[in-house]
């Protein structure tokens, strides 16, 4: 955050560049190396995160033989509940401060198009087919990203109707800003538990992910930009686990007062 930033912001107290440390059961995934394939969640299978109880796999990475990647990582969110979580993914997208909020080590810029304007909308609604373009380090890397929003049914979710005090699940595909090129998946779907909620995240990038964008063509200089992407390789997918995990447990830290205050201002 640079001088002057947060001048006039009603949420300039929420700004705090000190990272609580890693939780223990990331260190512990990160310290096993690369997960057996079978073990992973497919996008196909991505709507039975919706299920109770847990998967044999939800911390950690897993490196495929095309090339992709399988990131999972779970987050505790103590006091959070997931329609914040829905609240949260409308709101930071607005202005680039907003987005360094949530991970000061990381996050550069945050631009937003598309979505609805009405404000009376539910908050989930207000970021479904909308873009967050963003510029973010994932561990040294510099990613200039373009998030796109999508409904969850588009990866098998039947609940997105259902209370988003209860659960709720953020869905989109994930690519790069200035070229045409989409490169994976992500989900994060948030239930309620004991306390507050969890959210368990899931990536597939890399490999068979790497697409041209809708209506565009691969061209020799995009064909050259997507073969750096299909082998993202074991220090990039190492890095996508401590992003999320980093960035999350942050947000966890700070989103139930900025969401009380946001509330009673509205």
């Amino acid at each position: 955050m640079h001088p002057g930033e947060l001048d006039g912001k009603w949420y300039a107290k929420y700004w705090n560049p000190v990272m609580a440390p890693m939780p223990e059961h990331i260190k512990e995934a990160i310290g096993l190396g690369p997960q057996p394939p079978p073990l992973c969640l497919s996008p196909d299978d991505a709507a039975t995160l919706s299920d109770t109880g847990y998967g044999e796999f939800e911390n950690g990475y897993s490196l495929f033989s095309d090339g992709s990647a399988h990131i999972a990582t779970l987050t505790l969110m103590p006091r959070v509940s997931p329609a914040m979580v829905d609240w949260w993914f409308w709101w930071h997208a607005m202005e680039t401060e907003r987005y360094k909020l949530w991970y000061p080590r990381a996050h550069l810029y945050a631009e937003w198009s598309g979505g609805t304007v009405d404000r009376s909308a539910p908050h989930r609604d207000r970021y479904i087919g909308g873009t967050s373009f963003v510029d973010e380090y994932v561990g040294s890397s510099l990613g200039e990203l373009a998030i796109q929003f999508v409904h969850p049914d588009k990866l098998g979710f039947s609940d997105n109707s259902a209370d988003p005090d209860e659960a709720t699940a953020i869905c989109a595909t994930v690519g790069l800003s200035r070229v045409p090129l989409d490169w994976g998946h992500l989900v994060h779907h948030v239930r309620r538990v004991k306390g507050g909620a969890e959210m368990r995240s899931r990536f597939w990038m890399g490999g068979k992910y790497v697409a041209p964008r809708a209506g565009a063509t691969l061209t020799d200089e995009l064909e050259t930009v997507a073969e750096g992407l299909r082998r993202l390789g074991d220090g990039h997918a190492r890095a996508m686990v401590v992003h999320c995990s980093q960035e999350m447990n942050h947000l966890a830290a700070f989103l139930p007062d900025i969401f009380d205050e946001f509330q009673r201002s509205e």
